[in-house]
């Protein structure tokens, strides 16, 4: 099991735009991938999970990741995490 943090820095937060992305990558992935916010955890695979999420500036968001490509699923996500958010 792997676990990648971030702080979103987007003046907007984890918006509309970066969350389509973000499932759109994490779908490519055979891994099981969930992501949390202070408020609650979802599946980074569906889309009305991660918008559910709200999460705004400043906030810690945690990513969870387990399976056979959980490595460079991890790594892949902290590339798009400071590219995007």
């Amino acid at each position: 099991m792997k676990v990648v943090e971030y702080v979103i820095t987007d003046d907007y937060g984890l918006h509309a735009r970066p969350a389509g992305m973000l499932v759109e990558m994490v779908a490519k992935f055979k891994s099981d991938i969930q992501i949390a916010s202070p408020k609650k955890e979802v599946s980074a695979k569906r889309i009305m999970g991660v918008m559910s999420l709200g999460a705004k500036k400043g906030e810690t968001i945690k990513l969870t990741i387990s399976g056979e490509d959980e490595a460079e699923a991890a790594k892949a996500l902290q590339t798009f995490l400071k590219a995007n958010l």
